[in-house]
């Protein structure tokens, strides 16, 4: 299994009640593997950053409410999706998210301000899109949220 071996544990399937059976582990591997690199630690704590902004700003549908009033409809409605993701830029990331959450992101993680909003765009799409398997927020994807922290967290 490699290196999701220590963070995740050895359960290969969802935990009981995720919604549309999201296989928890798998797609956390998924979304670090999509971060590159064997940056082990880095990349959990950057997962498990971003999964904590989508919590702060009310979850899956609260996250897509931001984007959506920051112009961004379609785009977000393509996460959620069945098709292909519409790309997000740092910039359209600092505009809807606001630069001091950007900066609260990059000092967690100890990179730049760049980095951090580059980061958040390519990784908010991806975990928003696995979170939504069916092409649809399922009523517990909060859950499904928590779950993940624990689990990057070894908790």
């Amino acid at each position: 299994m490699g290196l999701l071996d220590g963070v995740l544990g050895d359960s290969s399937s969802g935990m009981p009640g995720n919604p549309g059976g999201v296989n928890l582990q798998g797609m956390l591997g998924g979304l670090l593997g999509s971060l590159g690199g064997n940056r082990g630690g880095a990349n959990n704590a950057m997962l498990a950053t971003v999964m904590a902004l989508v919590q702060q700003n009310g979850g899956i549908e609260g996250i897509i409410a931001k984007f959506r009033s920051g112009g961004m409809s379609d785009a977000a409605a393509s996460w959620v999706g069945t098709g292909a993701n519409a790309p997000l830029s740092g910039e359209q990331v600092q505009q809807v998210l606001g630069t001091s959450t950007v900066s609260d992101v990059a000092s967690t993680l100890g990179v730049d301000h760049s980095q951090a909003s580059s980061s958040l765009a390519a990784m908010l799409p991806e975990l928003i899109n696995q979170l939504t398997p069916n092409g649809q927020v399922e009523a517990n994807s909060n859950d499904l949220l928590t779950q993940g922290l624990s689990m990057l967290r070894g908790h």
